[in-house]
């Protein structure tokens, strides 16, 4: 299996990721930490998908899909802080001024866990912010030592996955996700 990592333009294949199963339903999207709450609380069920699609057809860096030949198996949203509720969350520290980015949800497709799908995410989403000029990349995975953690919330990723990739502890966060504290890694890109 070799998986390849591209940029999230192909609405469709973004829909399989991170789409909910009924079209009317008013969850996921990836949208959470994307939008301010006040307009993710607006959007129902068809215009979630709808913001999505518009947000591929302008360009607007919405993060990376990994793809098993032409089969999209997995998402990892990566955009610059400032563009996300991140700049101004409350429970994750600033640790500086740079204009960081911020990868926050990685989500493989059931089926292809545990294939290493997680890490070529990691490292795609690094790879395009640095092609983006992303000074640093941060992420505010749990902390979960050895614990178990339910597949459902493992979206903000796993720390010792982000120090495979080369991410440092920057900062302990007061956020805690299922019942295990996050933390916020940093990968320095200069």
């Amino acid at each position: 299996m070799t998986i390849e990592v591209r940029p999230a333009s192909v609405f469709e294949d973004v829909r399989a990721l991170v789409g909910p199963k009924s079209p009317g339903a008013n969850v996921c999207w990836c949208l959470s930490h994307r939008i301010p709450s006040r307009i993710d609380n607006e959007l129902r069920g068809p215009a979630r998908g709808e913001y999505v699609a518009e947000l591929c057809r302008t360009g607007t860096p919405i993060g990376v899909l990994a793809y098993d030949g032409d089969e999209p198996v997995g998402w990892a949203a990566v955009a610059p802080r400032a563009d996300t509720s991140f700049a101004r969350n409350r429970r994750i520290p600033h640790v500086d001024d740079l204009p960081v980015w911020s990868l926050w949800c990685i989500r493989v497709r059931p089926g292809h866990r545990k294939k290493g799908i997680s890490h070529a995410l990691i490292t795609g989403a690094v790879e395009f912010a640095r092609t983006r000029g992303a000074p640093v990349v941060e992420a505010y995975p749990l902390d979960n030592g050895d614990a178990r953690v339910d597949p459902t919330m493992a979206y903000a990723g796993i720390r010792r996955n982000f120090e495979r990739a080369g991410f440092t502890l920057a900062a302990d966060t007061t956020s805690v996700l299922s019942g295990h504290p996050r933390v916020l890694m940093r990968l320095d890109l200069r």
